[in-house]
C-alpha cells in the first residue's frame, strides 16, 4: 500500500502526517503557523524523510481551489500575517515531484468524515468547525461542493439576539456568524475563553442560538443527510443538546422528517474521527491525487 503525505494547515498550527490509503496515520508532527518562511521549511523537511507517493493539502482560507486556474493552490485574502497570496501548492510542488491535491481544511475534514468517520453510511454530509474561525464543507458521493470558489459558510448573516450587545469580531463583516460565534468572539464578549466559562449556561445558550440559525439555513439549502460539528467550541458537551433543541424550534416542523423531529441526536453529531478529521481528509485528498494520476497514465 502506498505511503501518502497529508497537511492540515490551520491558522494556529500545521499538522503533517504520513499514512495509508485506508486513512490510517503512521506518523505525524505539529508546527506552529508562523510566517511562511519559518513554517514551510519545517513541513518540507518532515516529508523529505519519507518516500511519499502523493500529497494532500487542506489549508485555512480563503484559498484558490480551481485546478484550471493559474492561482490554484494559492492562499487568497486571509488576514493571517504573511500568508496573503502565498503560493502554498507551488512551494510544495517545487520540493516534491509527486501528484498533489489542494483544498480547504474544512473541506478535507468533511471528506475524511464521509469516507472514514461519522458519515460513512450516508451519501452526503456537512462538516462544520467552530473554533478560532467558523467554516463548513459539504460532500456528496465523495465529491466536495465547490463552484466559483469553495463554500464560506462561516460568513453568513444571522439574526442578532436581542440581548447581545457585542458588535462582532469579523474583520470583513463584523457581526456575521463567525464574528458572533467563533471562539475569539466568545472571549471578546464574555472576557474569558470558552474553556473558563463552562458553567455559565447563558454563554452556551447564546452560542447555540447563533449556530442553530446557520444550521437551519444549511439544512434548507443543502439538505445534507448528516451534519458533523467539530472544533474547539464544540468540545463543550452542553452544546449539542442546545443546538438540537434550537434547530427543532427554528424549523418549527417545516422539515417534517424523522431525522429532524425524532433522531436529531443522530443527525447533528460530533466527528467520529475526533481531532483527526482534517488530517484523515488530507490523506483522502492525497489518495484522490494518486488515483487521478494513475488514470492519466
Amino acid at each position: 500500500m502506498a505511503i501518502l503525505g497529508a497537511i492540515e494547515a490551520g491558522g494556529t498550527k500545521f499538522v503533517c502526517a504520513i499514512g495509508k490509503e485506508d486513512g490510517s496515520v503512521i506518523e505525524r508532527v505539529q508546527f506552529d503557523t508562523l510566517l511562511p518562511e519559518q513554517t514551510i521549511p519545517q513541513v518540507i523537511a518532515f516529508f523529505k524523510q519519507y518516500d511519499i507517493r502523493s500529497l494532500g493539502i487542506g489549508s485555512f482560507g480563503p484559498v484558490h481551489i480551481n485546478p484550471d486556474e493559474s492561482n490554484y493552490g494559492q492562499i487568497a485574502s486571509t488576514p493571517k500575517k504573511g500568508w496573503r497570496n502565498y503560493p502554498f501548492l507551488a512551494e510544495m510542488q517545487a520540493a516534491f515531484d509527486i501528484p498533489m491535491k489542494f483544498n480547504t481544511d474544512v473541506n478535507g475534514a468533511a471528506l475524511g468524515e464521509s469516507m472514514h468517520g461519522a458519515a460513512t453510511d450516508v451519501e452526503s454530509c456537512m462538516y462544520i468547525t467552530v473554533g478560532t474561525g467558523i467554516g463548513a464543507g459539504a460532500v456528496n458521493h465523495q465529491q466536495l461542493l465547490q463552484g466559483l470558489s469553495h463554500p464560506e459558510m462561516g460568513h453568513i448573516i444571522v439574526r442578532r439576539h436581542e440581548d447581545d450587545t457585542y458588535e462582532g469580531g469579523c474583520p470583513y463583516h463584523g457581526d456575521c456568524l463567525e464574528g458572533l460565534a467563533s471562539g475569539p468572539a466568545i472571549e471578546a464578549r464574555w472576557g474569558k475563553k470558552g474553556v473558563d466559562l463552562q458553567d455559565k449556561l447563558e454563554v452556551w445558550e447564546l452560542e447555540a442560538y447563533y449556530l442553530a440559525q446557520a444550521i437551519m439555513q444549511y439544512i434548507l439549502i443543502l439538505s445534507p443527510k448528516r451534519i458533523i460539528m467539530g472544533g474547539g467550541v464544540m468540545k463543550q458537551k452542553q452544546m449539542f443538546p442546545l443546538i438540537h433543541q434550537n434547530v427543532q424550534e427554528m424549523l418549527n416542523g417545516y422539515i417534517d422528517m424523522p431525522e429532524i423531529s425524532q433522531q436529531i441526536d443522530q443527525y447533528i453529531v460530533p466527528p467520529a474521527l475526533g481531532d483527526d478529521a482534517g488530517i484523515v481528509g488530507a490523506l483522502m485528498l492525497a489518495k484522490q491525487a494518486l488515483e487521478d494520476d494513475e488514470l492519466q497514465q
